[in-house]
């Protein structure tokens, strides 16, 4: 049996910061999950930033499901696996002293 595969880029060249979130993606029918995200462009002064992965029910009601990426002061790529996330997911910024990052983030499925 092949498994079926899906890539979406949910961000492309976006400045994150406080408040920020990815388009949500509707996901129910894929058993496993990657995010990659890449810094494209970060602050002089190295300012703590991060992701966190978050699911919905609907698309619309967001909970933290628990994983976070550490922002790296530096172009660069992180990722994060994921399992058990029902219908819909998201990344959303945790943004410290109103620092930014320039980001391309990707979602691909697999199911």
């Amino acid at each position: 049996m092949i498994k079926e595969s899906y890539l979406a880029v949910v961000a492309r060249n976006e400045d994150i910061q406080a408040g920020w979130a990815t388009e949500p993606c509707e996901c129910a029918w894929a058993s496993e999950a990657l995010f990659f995200v890449r810094v494209l462009a970060a602050p002089e002064v190295a300012i703590p930033a991060s992701v966190r992965v978050q699911i919905s029910p609907d698309g619309i009601h967001w909970v933290d499901e628990g994983t976070e990426l550490d922002m790296p002061a530096r172009e660069a790529v992180v990722f994060a696996r994921l399992s058990h996330f029902g219908g819909w997911l998201r990344l959303a910024a945790n943004m410290q002293g109103g620092g930014t990052r320039r980001v391309i983030c990707y979602l691909n499925l697999k199911g």
